[in-house]
């Protein structure tokens, strides 16, 4: 009895990460082409900018030793 209230938990953890997954596919589904490109040359900018302004060895100073 035990196993099966494990193999019944296990079914229904599966069944919601498939449930938030669909939902998330979905969203992304609903972007054309250009507003998705967009969004990643956005993305980009800032991850460049972030790093220029962190410096050469990430923001911080290297440890000596």
């Amino acid at each position: 009895m035990r196993w099966k209230l494990v193999g019944l938990a296990g079914a229904a953890g599966v069944a919601a990460t498939g449930v938030a997954v669909a939902r998330k596919r979905r969203a992304q589904a609903d972007l054309t082409p250009d507003e998705l490109r967009e969004r990643l040359r956005r993305r980009l900018a800032e991850v460049h900018s972030v790093d220029d302004a962190a410096g050469p060895h990430g923001g911080g100073e290297r440890p000596s030793g």
